[in-house]
């Protein structure tokens, strides 16, 4: 299926076949487990399935960094499960979240009663908690202060809703620029990196803001059937009487207006962005950070006027995912990758769109920041020579044919049995 998807895009297919032939190792190298103590493997049990998109760049980080980072994630993973899950009652979450910095020196603290999809992190704290007080003193100063902040940040929201437009940059800021933040001091306390980059915590901030504002506009759907509201008030009441009502077929116009007015403000982040990338010197902790950020601006120009945030769920193809995690591994790559996507924005803005000045705007100021002459922009646009198109659709048949043929030899060897 995933192949099926990728049809049209024939370095899609290459790229997932050299991926699954070992490319990913490239970027994903794999870990000696055998070397770790059973707690520390129980976490990264863990890692793997609370987390779908930051797993394998966690585990491709240099040495010590990265079980910092993953106790750092899995931390921060059973905080915001807590905060998600509906079935606690305020006046038990609220001091939850506010004093959950201190479970963290706490060996038995646990929690039973939650009934979020990732509650083993809660259940099993004990572990997680072992393996934090197990990292070296700067790497757990910075979790628990992180952790801190982050709980009490989340506490202030449990009771009011995301109304101006500022007040959506300290949400985000609170769950997501903090964690930017604490990374790149995790990234400068292991002297991977200078620590200008611990230090300047406005770009920091800025690389958490654009992922977490790409989630939420791309979660649009699911946040409003589970009864969570993100997006900010003062964008959506422009458009409706209230935030569920965009995805009523009628409001369909208005829903993507609004739509696009989130997707530019998450774009002015993109500058920042790139700044940040372009100070780092680690190839692992480059590749951490390189690989979210090309992925969350290809998940926009996915989303930018499109239908189908109102009506179901939209993602990057596997074979994109794919490819932009083995392209992304050097600034020049990852240039390349935001000046195509932000093309492929300025291709869909609409003449009547009531933003429409402000993205064209905003994505003039990536395109210059990101610095590539005019045909290094349109290279990476998918002209490519009739030979190397059926080249692939052939490979895409053969490799069709042998999955069918196997899936179907399987079929008769369990009839046998």
């Amino acid at each position: 299926m995933d192949i099926l998807k990728s049809l049209g895009h024939p370095e899609e297919i290459f790229n997932l076949f050299k991926f699954k032939m070992g490319g990913c190792r490239a970027v994903m190298p794999k870990l000696d487990y055998e070397s770790m103590s059973d707690s520390l493997r129980t976490c990264y049990v863990y890692l793997n399935q609370t987390s779908r998109s930051f797993a394998a760049v966690i585990q491709a980080l240099d040495g010590e960094l990265r079980h910092a980072v993953c106790i750092f994630y899995l931390v921060l993973r059973a905080l915001d499960t807590v905060e998600d899950d509906m079935t606690i009652p305020l006046e038990k979450k609220v001091p939850m979240l506010n004093n959950f910095h201190t479970y963290l020196y706490q060996e038995e603290w646990c929690f039973t009663e939650s009934h979020e999809k990732d509650r083993q992190v809660l259940e099993d704290f004990p572990t997680i908690s072992l393996e934090f007080r197990n990292l070296a003193q700067e790497y757990r100063d910075v979790i628990c202060d992180i952790c801190h902040r982050m709980g009490v940040g989340m506490a202030e929201f449990l009771e009011k809703k995301v109304g101006c437009m500022k007040e959506w940059d300290l949400y985000c800021h609170y769950v997501a620029g903090l964690v930017g933040i604490g990374l790149s001091r995790l990234f400068s306390a292991s002297q991977l990196e200078d620590p200008e980059v611990g230090r300047d915590t406005e770009l920091a901030n800025s690389m958490g803001l654009f992922l977490q504002k790409t989630n939420i506009i791309r979660d649009y759907l699911e946040d409003t059937q589970e009864g969570r509201a993100f997006w900010p008030k003062e964008a959506w009441s422009q458009f409706a009487s209230r935030l569920e009502d965009l995805a009523q077929p009628e409001k369909l116009e208005s829903a993507l207006s609004c739509l696009n007015l989130l997707v530019t403000d998450a774009l002015r982040h993109v500058p920042d962005v790139i700044s940040y990338l372009s100070r780092l010197r680690n190839q692992s902790v480059f590749n951490f950070c390189a690989i979210p950020q090309v992925m969350a601006i290809a998940t926009l120009s996915t989303c930018y006027n499109n239908p189908m945030v109102f009506q179901g769920v939209v993602k990057i193809r596997k074979g994109q995912a794919v490819t932009l995690m083995m392209e992304a591994t050097n600034m020049r790559a990852v240039q390349s990758i935001i000046a195509q996507y932000s093309q492929e924005i300025l291709q869909k803005v609409s003449l009547t769109d009531p933003t429409r000045d402000k993205t064209l705007h905003i994505l003039a100021v990536i395109q210059e920041k990101s610095a590539l002459p005019q045909p290094d922009l349109s290279s990476r646009n998918h002209h490519l020579s009739p030979v190397y198109l059926s080249a692939a659709m052939l490979l895409a048949a053969l490799s069709w044919q042998y999955l069918s043929t196997t899936a179907a030899q399987a079929q008769g060897t369990g009839d046998m049995q």
